[in-house]
C-alpha cells in the first residue's frame, strides 16, 4: 500500500465554469449539502489555497450506504485520493471517480475536527470553537430527511495535507494547495454530497486562515 506523494498524477479538466449549471461559493466555517444526479461532474475549488474542505458522499437513495474511507483504500491500494480514484461506499457501490485534479493528493485519514478533539489536542478552552462534526450536524439536521449524528462518519479531507509517519502516526502539514487548484468527480450514481468548509485555526492544514471554496457541477452532455 502506497503512502507516498510520487503516486500524484494532475490532470486539468476540460469544463468551463461558464458552463456549469449549479456554482456556489461556500464560506469559510460554513456546511453545504446537496444532490449530484448520475453522470453529473462535480468541481470544488480551493479559491485561496490551502482550505481543507471536510466532505462525505452518501447513495442519495440509501444514506446508509456511505462513503467507506476503509474500503476506498483498500481497492486502491493508496493512502491519498488522486485522480482515476474510485470513492466506494459501505455496501461496494462506487460513489464517485475522480476525474480531474490539479492539487495532487487529498487526504482520507486525518478525520473531521470536533470540539471535543479541539479540547483534546489544542487546550480545554479550545471546545467552544466551532468544528467540522457541527457543520455536518447543522446540515443534515437542516437537510431534514431523517439523517443524524450517527450518519456523520469518516470523511475526506480535499485539499489537506495528513503524512504518515513511519511508525503510522498522523501529522497534520502545511496543505500542498494552491489559489484555484481544484479536484473534480463524476458521480457513478445519485449521491448527496455534504460539505464542512473546515473553520479549523489551530493547525496548519488550513494555513491557520480559513477561506471560502467553490462547488461546480456541470451536467453529462457539458463533458
Amino acid at each position: 500500500m502506497s503512502d507516498r506523494p510520487g503516486s500524484i498524477e494532475l490532470v486539468e479538466s476540460r469544463l468551463s465554469p461558464a458552463a456549469a449549471v449549479y456554482r456556489a461559493v461556500i464560506p469559510a466555517g460554513e456546511p453545504w449539502i446537496h444532490e449530484i444526479r448520475q453522470g453529473q461532474i462535480f468541481r470544488i475549488v480551493d479559491l485561496n489555497g490551502n482550505q481543507a474542505v471536510d466532505t462525505l458522499f452518501y447513495n442519495a437513495h440509501d444514506y446508509s450506504d456511505r462513503y467507506s474511507a476503509q474500503d476506498t483504500i483498500r481497492a486502491q491500494a493508496n493512502l491519498y485520493l488522486t485522480t482515476g480514484t474510485r470513492l466506494l461506499s459501505t455496501g461496494g457501490t462506487v460513489l464517485l471517480t475522480i476525474v480531474a485534479d490539479t492539487c495532487g493528493r487529498h487526504d482520507t485519514l486525518g478525520g473531521a475536527c470536533a470540539n471535543e478533539s479541539n479540547m483534546v489536542r489544542y487546550a480545554i478552552e479550545k471546545r467552544s470553537m466551532h468544528a467540522c462534526r457541527s457543520s455536518f450536524l447543522k446540515a443534515v439536521i437542516e437537510w431534514d430527511r431523517g439523517m443524524t449524528k450517527r450518519d456523520i462518519t469518516a470523511n475526506i479531507n480535499f485539499f489537506m495535507n495528513v503524512p504518515v509517519t513511519p511508525e503510522g502516526g498522523l501529522t497534520f502539514e502545511d496543505g500542498i494547495s494552491q489559489p484555484g487548484k481544484y479536484v473534480e468527480m463524476r458521480a457513478e450514481t445519485d449521491v448527496l454530497a455534504l460539505i464542512s468548509n473546515c473553520p479549523q485555526l489551530n493547525n496548519p492544514c488550513n494555513a491557520y486562515n480559513p477561506t471560502p471554496v467553490e462547488a461546480l457541477i456541470w451536467d453529462p452532455q457539458a463533458s
